[in-house]
């Protein structure tokens, strides 16, 4: 479509219908109205600009609200397109927005600022013509309008060349008008453009090599200005509004800077402290404190004298302003610490020496506030004013000395930033710079508080970083920022100096970091810059002092923000310092142990493993070194620093380690045994760490020299310290005998340390001769010459790890088959004493333990056979003996309740022996029985239960001792029984007769043995010892031998199997013991076993057991579980489970109605216990894959029952109890009655062969849907689909089993089979197996039923009929229709649920019936659905406009032609209806593809056809433009109408529509051949020149 030349464009209606919408009250509406008019003003803006002013003045009455929308559009267009407008259309707009701002003379914010914009936009270009227009406005002696004034400020800002001309002869006019103003609103105007005035004139004579008009002066306005300050200053500032004396300070400001300089002079004396005295008034000082700035820099500007007269008050002042802590929450107060500060810089260049003297002594203040504000003066001084502060360097620094000594956090950090400031402007190179440096070292290592303090309710709050994080960041800035050769000479080297001292090592981890990038730095410039000089820095620590502290911090890796790390790095980069042979070794090494680090954490690092790379690392630096000189200083230099690592236990042990292994590499003996000497004097033997440490530093520096290590030991033995028992205490006369003894401790530990490290062929000729024998003379002490046995316990302690390490070190030793230990015995002796005296009522003692370790190793040495035979031979005796006191079962017990532990000991050789024991103690028990009347042997099952599982011990004789064992507890029972002692048993004997082939350790012979036992032991255990026998059993699963706990296993279902049936009372005590059982012990073959003991249970009592799991606490844990499953091993138990469970979740309700707490509330469904706990079991049950078979037999009634289950759980609670758990967040898992429901139907159809019907509904999320109440049937509804694919031969009974539900009391089940059959209807399936007409009827028969819901699932499967089964739908067309027909006329549905659904299945139907029944009802159906179009329900639309569409199509006559009339608007209206499938998926359009060929009108139909399809965009004003003209043209009678039904759209409840309504009227109005103005060649796809919308509507989809 071509525009016409004589055409006139369409945009002032456009415009004019749009600006008619502005009374539109919905803030949507509103918006895109402005947008719209925004986009037709982008592409004609002068046209638009000219219509809205043409609009405006014809609706004068229009209100305000309104107005301002048209003239925001235009302030749009007028900026957006200022180089296209032309004078006309300017002086057009200029005068409309004059006249809107100034109609009322009353201030109206809103319009009259829109209008001033509007002028202010203008103004950019057409400054003169607004000025012309404007100035009428402003005559001299009347008062203008408050936005007259406003719009000269805002143009003076925003043109400032353009506007400043015109101020002079402004300013005339406009300072008589002072004195006429009377309202505080006016005077606050006339500040405001005063301000910006002056603000203007300063950019204007500050830019004058840009300005048009470069002879302007600062005195052209100087006088006018001073005129208006008199009156400000003089009669404004004093005013009781604070808002306007607000207005009046932030005008002083930038007026101060025009002032005759002779004339601010005059003023300055009242005008600053008319300023200062401001701050008492106002709690927001930033105005005045910007103001203050402006008029203090104006003052400097003219070399004030006066000034110096006020700067004590000026100072006085301020600082207390900087002093007041700044909120952050409140931005103001931290813009005014900004503008003070800037204060504090204009006074600090002009009167350096003034500023100073007032500051420095406040720093030497002990208020906190004081300090911490003049520390913040003094950075922005030191930062702005760095030439005067020049020679003020060492004034300054010296008053620093108390700051630094301040502990107050927030001191600190102040601190801390002067120094950052200090550091950039050179004064760190000045002397006392270097205690700066230190200050900062200091507080990065200060301790991290692990509960930090909490501070009182007025404090300020720190910031988030503390004072450490804020030192270490700074120090790393200094290290790495500040571009200074001096500056780095300050902290190189000088940091290294706070490596060594132990009080900065929290800092260690930040100056390592900071000095490997100075030495890399140094390295960058030259080879050997980085070196160290200590000719010049006397101070640092020596190359021998800094290796052992990196080395040292480094054992801890991860502490300290993983010091260990740096302190590596740091030890690389100085390799050229410490030693020069060490950079090809370090540079190999280093990064290995760096990449240990980062790959383990600090909870995975091994700190032995880590130790041991150390270590090494150490070792390959000392023989890198190879210089005996050079190590000889390390050594010493180590010893020099044990002293300050006193509380530090980990890196103090490490250090001796180092001290170790460096004597090690030393070639000097005397030098090895000077350190060892210095060593023993200086140790602080009281610690346990230190006792560990020195040990192991005499352990390895054993290594290489075992003979000065031996001999400095027995040389210091001699030493007086030992002698004091004899009354010589020479040097040691202070120390206490606790002293002494923990001295010998030590000792004693280093010979243990020496045989362990020392090389086994050197040290085994020394353990008897010198070793033992010093070792026991500390240990012995002689009093009058008898021997005194120690009772410390860490002397014994010492002692027997000393023996032990001496034992596992002749073990390793190569020659340990050749060495004889002579002093074994001794030892074991000793060992064995030591034991006897722990007390006996304790079991394990740290003595005991360790000396039983130590026995184990002591043993393997030779000679030892003998010493085992006599030591138990002489324990059995002492067993004897004590048991023959208590010859009776009770005493029997007592000696077993002390054998048990051992019996099930984890060491192999720990059970053999005791078992040996418990052998020789029952065979002694028999033999000495004498039994006068029979007794009850209560205690036979708990023994038994004791010694039979050891049948199947993993050790040979433990397996033939427990047989003993066992035929000895039987015979006991026996003669208690009233046999005599000889008597021969056959099944006794028999058991004896298994001991031969229990020789050979195979499972099958060991699993015959406990089987054969179990049947001999339920034989003879007595009817009241069964249960106690099974328990005991059962507390053997948990044994550590598993072969054991198996047998155990074995034994417990023998004897179920063999009389289990007597114990049908104690069913529900076993079931708990197994569950407890399953808890305790997590092994694969416990389960299974369990699993059997289940099933032999069930199998025997099924009703007990399954109640018994019922009544388990629900969620079911993994072990019921494990439980439930085991009964689904064989089938047909399973199956009786399964209707057990079927029967029980079908005889109780599903749910009971509950009360709310909360009145009014209603009720609420809580899932009744048992049918929960029964559907829970059924999951189990059934998640067991040998359930297949059972489910396929009972395949329909448990699909049915699930089914029904599944839509009672809907909405359903859990019981309260429950509910408790869920509220104390005791995790319940998926327990819900739904998801259980869910899971178990689930399960059902996986286990029945229907695993296509699962994956189906996975797909497609439909389980999800099942649980949602309000989309349950949508759920059922793809169920019912993919069983009817997936599943066909199973519906016949299904079906027979789910029709009854139809008439079932709960509606949720009516609800569910409806839909389930519904679906049903849609499916071939159904009339393949002859089901349809069964289904039909009964699904037809609940088209009454109470419930909307039920009703409307009946007419969708009416409707499905159509896609499962269509020649049904012509055989009962007229009932089906009668349906659809009754549903849509449903009176008790207020939602239109069913009326949907009765439309949406007509349309599938009307394909389907015959021509006669249709016809007969299509005008009754056009007419019933036609006032769904504009429903509020976009469902409703949709189904009614398709359905319109359908029967339009199916219509043979003229018969609806006028309800295609009737309907068109709407549908045309439609296709900007909000919804976008109302408008695209087959609503609107398809039913305008329907309707074109009964209209009559081919072009028209034409034109549906081809531009109103799903898959293309419409422009819509285009396409309402060809359509009205097609209508037009041929229906002229028709125009009346379409506009009076689009009128009645002007107040629909969708904007979209209501702006697709004015532009269809005026299509209506303006269709002779009106081109459109969208551009393009078609509807589809066109492009718009700018922006194609108007409203929502107007723009491609």
């Amino acid at each position: 479509m071509e525009r016409s030349d004589l055409t006139p464009p369409p945009y002032p209606g456009l415009a004019t219908t749009l600006m008619d919408a502005t009374t539109d009250k919905a803030p949507q509406v509103q918006e895109q109205i402005y947008t719209a008019l925004c986009s037709l003003g982008q592409s004609e803006p002068q046209e638009i600009l000219h219509c809205c002013d043409q609009y405006l003045r014809q609706h004068d009455k229009l209100a305000y609200p309104h107005r301002v929308i048209i003239l925001k559009a235009m302030e749009t267009v007028v900026r957006n397109n200022i180089s296209l407008l032309d004078k006309g259309t300017a002086k057009v707009v200029i005068f409309l927005a004059s006249n809107e701002m100034t109609k009322s003379k009353e201030v109206i914010r809103d319009w009259q600022q829109a209008a001033s914009s509007v002028l202010v936009a203008v103004g950019q270009r057409f400054i003169n013509k607004v000025m012309e227009e404007v100035l009428t406005k402003f005559q001299p002696g009347i008062l203008p309008h408050y936005f007259v004034l406003q719009t000269f400020a805002d143009l003076s800002v925003s043109n400032v060349f353009g506007m400043v001309p015109f101020l002079n002869s402004i300013l005339g006019t406009m300072l008589p008008m002072l004195g006429m103003a009377k309202q505080d609103h006016m005077k606050s105007v006339f500040c405001y453009a005063l301000q910006h005035f002056s603000e203007s004139i300063q950019e204007y004579l500050a830019n004058l090599d840009q300005a048009p008009d470069p002879t302007v002066r600062k005195d052209t306005f100087s006088n006018d200005i001073f005129s208006a300050y008199e009156v400000l200053f003089t009669c404004w500032l004093q005013h009781r509004e604070p808002k306007l004396r607000l207005a009046v300070v932030e005008a002083l400001g930038p007026m101060s800077q025009l002032l005759p300089g002779e004339k601010l002079e005059e003023q300055l004396p009242r005008l600053i402290p008319g300023i200062l005295a401001l701050y008492k008034k106002h709690s927001e000082a930033f105005y005045i404190s910007k103001s203050l700035c402006q008029i203090l820099e104006a003052s400097v500007n003219i070399g004030s004298r006066s000034l110096d007269v006020q700067l004590d008050p000026l100072l006085g002042t301020l600082h207390p302003q900087i002093c007041a802590p700044a909120d952050p929450a409140v931005p103001l107060t931290i813009k005014n610490h900004t503008e003070v500060l800037r204060c504090f810089t204009v006074l600090a260049c002009s009167f350096p020496d003034r500023v100073l003297a007032f500051l420095l002594p406040k720093l030497e203040s002990s208020n906190e506030r004081t300090r911490v504000g003049t520390l913040l003066i003094m950075r922005q001084i030191i930062n702005s004013a760095p030439s005067q502060m020049e020679i003020k360097k060492p004034f300054i620094l010296s008053s620093m000395k108390l700051p630094l000594q301040d502990s107050s956090p927030k001191v600190k950090r102040a601190v801390v930033q002067v120094i950052s400031a200090m550091a950039h402007h050179g004064y760190l190179e000045q002397p006392g710079g270097e205690a700066m440096v230190e200050f900062l070292v200091r507080q990065c290592a200060l301790a991290s508080e692990l509960h930090p303090k909490k501070q009182a309710p007025d404090a300020e709050e720190l910031t988030s970083d503390s004072v450490q994080s804020i030192s270490i960041n700074t120090l790393f800035l200094l290290s790495t920022t500040v571009d200074r050769m001096k500056q780095r000479e300050v902290l190189w080297p000088y940091l290294l100096e706070f490596i060594t001292p132990i009080q900065f090592t929290n800092a260690l981890t930040p100056l390592c970091r900071s000095l490997m990038y100075l030495a890399m730095k140094k390295e960058e410039e030259g080879e050997n810059a980085s070196l160290l000089r200590y000719d010049v820095n006397a101070n640092l620590p020596s190359p021998h002092a800094l290796t052992t502290r990196l080395l040292v911090v480094s054992s801890q890796p991860h502490t300290g923000a993983c010091r260990g790390a740096a302190a590596l790095r740091l030890l690389h980069v100085l390799h050229g310092s410490i030693h020069p042979s060490l950079g090809p070794l370090w540079s190999k090494r280093v990064p290995v142990l760096l990449e240990h680090i980062e790959e383990n954490t600090e909870q995975g690092l091994s700190q032995k493993e880590w130790e041991e790379k150390l270590l090494l690392f150490l070792q390959e630096t000392l023989a890198a070194v190879a210089d005996s000189a050079w190590i000889g200083q390390f050594v010493m230099e180590m010893c020099r620093q044990l002293s300050t690592y006193n509380g530090f236990p980990m890196e103090k042990n490490f250090l001796y380690k180092c001290i170790g292994t460096t004597l090690g590499a030393c070639t000097s003996k005397d030098l090895v045994q000077k350190q060892l000497q210095e060593l023993l004097e200086t140790a602080r033997y009281q610690e346990e760490a230190e006792r560990e440490g020195l040990a192991s530093c005499f352990g390895i520096c054993a290594i290489n020299h075992l003979e000065q290590t031996l001999s400095k030991l027995e040389e210091f033995v001699r030493s007086d310290v030992f002698k004091k028992s004899v009354g010589l205490f020479s040097i040691f006369k202070d120390r206490s005998d606790h002293e002494v003894e923990k001295i010998k401790s030590s000792l004693i530990l280093c010979y243990g340390y020496v045989a362990a490290y020392a090389p086994k062929e050197l040290v085994l000729s020394r353990i008897e001769a010198d070793i033992l024998k010093n070792i026991f003379q500390y240990f012995n002490t002689k009093v009058l010459g008898i021997k005194v046995e120690t009772k410390d316990l860490t002397l014994k302690l010492c002692l027997i790890r000393s023996i032990c390490m001496i034992s596992q070190a002749i073990c390793k030793g190569g020659k340990c088959g050749d060495f004889i230990f002579s002093r074994k015995a001794e030892l074991v002796a000793h060992m064995v004493e030591f034991m006897k005296a722990e007390p006996q009522d304790t079991l394990r003692t740290p003595v005991r333990q360790r000396a039983m370790i130590t026995c184990t190793y002591l043993v393997w040495l030779d000679p030892g056979t003998v010493l085992y035979g006599d030591t138990m031979d002489a324990l059995k005796d002492l067993l004897k003996s004590l048991l023959q006191r208590n010859l009776t079962p009770h005493g029997l017990q007592d000696m077993f309740a002390h054998l048990g532990p051992w019996i099930k000991s984890s060491k192999d050789h720990e059970r053999q022996r005791a078992v040996e024991l418990s052998a020789a103690l029952l065979d002694f028990y028999l033999s000495a029985l004498n039994v006068s009347t029979v007794t009850p042997f209560y205690n036979l099952s708990v023994l038994l239960a004791l010694f039979s599982p050891r049948c199947s011990d993993a050790v040979v004789d433990v397996r033939l001792h427990a047989v003993d064992c066992v035929c000895c507890l039987l015979y006991i029972q026996l003669c208690y029984e009233g046999f005599a002692r000889d008597h021969r048993d056959e099944m006794v004997e028999g058991l004896k007769a298994l001991k031969q082939g229990l020789e050979d350790p195979d499972f099958t012979v060991l699993f015959h043995t406990c089987n054969n036992m179990a049947m001999v032991v339920g034989k003879r255990i007595p009817p009241d010892q069964l249960l106690s026998l099974l328990l005991a059993l059962f507390e053997g699963l948990v044994d550590p031998d598993r072969n054991c706990s198996r047998a155990a296993t074995v034994m417990i279902n023998s004897l179920l199997k063999e009389r289990g049936a007597v114990l049908q009372e104690k069913v529900p005590d076993i079931m708990s013991i197994i569950h407890s059982k399953l808890e305790e012990v997590d092994e694969e073959h416990i389960r299974k076993a369990a699993q059997q003991t289940v099933y032999i249970l069930a199998s025997q009592h099924k009703s007990l057991v399954v109640s018994s799991l019922l009544g388990t606490a629900l969620p079911f844990d993994s072990h019921t579980c494990t439980m439930w499953r085991a009964l689904a091993t064989e089938p047909t138990l399973t199956s009786q489970i399964l209707e057990q469970l079927l029967e029980k979740l079908n005889r109780d309700v599903p749910y009971k109605e509950s009360k709310c707490f909360l009145l009014g509330s209603g009720s609420e469904r809580i899932a009744t216990p048992l049918p929960l706990a029964a559907t829970c079991a059924l999951h189990e049950l059934m998640s067991a894959p040998e359930s297949g078979p059972a489910v396929l037999g009972l395949y329909a009634p448990l699909f049915v029952t699930l089914l029904l289950r599944l839509s009672c759980s809907v909405g359903v609670q859990l019981p309260k109890s429950l509910q408790k758990l869920e509220r104390k967040e005791v995790s319940i898992g998926h327990l819900s009655p739904r998801s259980t429901a869910v899971q178990t139907l689930k399960a059902m159809l996986v286990r029945g062969g229907s695993e296509e019907v699962v994956k189906a509904m996975d797909s497609t999320g439909a389980w999800d849907l099942m649980v949602t109440p309000e989309r349950h049937h949508d759920g059922i509804t793809v169920l019912a689909g993919a069983m009817a694919r997936h599943a066909g031969p199973r519906l016949p009974l299904i079906v027979k089993n789910l029709v009854p539900a139809l008439s079932s009391v709960f509606e949720s089940q009516r609800i569910t089979t409806t839909a389930f059959f519904a679906e049903l209807l849609g499916s071939r399936v159904l009339s393949d197996l002859l089901l349809l007409e069964t289904v039909m009827d009964n699904v037809s028969g609940r088209q009454k039923d109470p419930c909307t819901l039920v009703r409307m699932l009946v007419l969708r499967g009416l409707g499905n009929v159509a896609a499962g089964s269509p020649e049904k739908v012509r055989k009962h067309g007229a009932k089906l229709l009668a349906s659809m027909v009754s549903g849509m006329d449903d009176k008790d549905d207020p939602n239109n649920l069913v009326a949907l659904e009765a439309m949406s299945s007509l349309s599938k139907l009307l394909d389907h019936v015959e021509e006669g029944d249709i016809q007969a009802m299509l005008l009754h159906i056009a007419i019933r659905i036609r006032p769904f179009f504009d429903s509020d329900q976009a469902p409703l639309r949709r189904c009614s406009i398709i359905l319109f569409g359908h029967l339009s199509r199916r219509s043979r006559s003229d018969l609806l032609l006028e309800q295609l009339l009737s309907a068109l608007v709407p549908l045309l209206l439609h296709l900007q209806d909000p919804q976008p499938d109302v408008v695209n998926v087959s609503a609107s359009k398809f039913a305008l593809r329907m309707c074109g060929p009964s209209l009559g009108c081919e072009g028209l139909g034409a034109m549906f056809q081809q531009h109103l399809h799903e898959d293309r965009s419409l422009h819509y004003g285009e396409f309402i433009n060809d359509v009205c003209k097609h209508l037009m043209q041929n229906f002229p009678e028709m125009l009346n109408r379409l506009i009076l039904t689009n009128l009645f759209y002007f107040k629909s409840s969708w904007v979209e529509i209501r702006a697709a309504a004015p532009m269809f009227i005026g299509e209506d109005e303006g269709w002779d051949g009106c081109p459109s103005p969208w551009g393009g060649d078609g509807y589809g796809w066109a492009v718009p020149r700018q922006s194609q919308g108007c409203g929502s509507g107007m723009h491609r989809g």
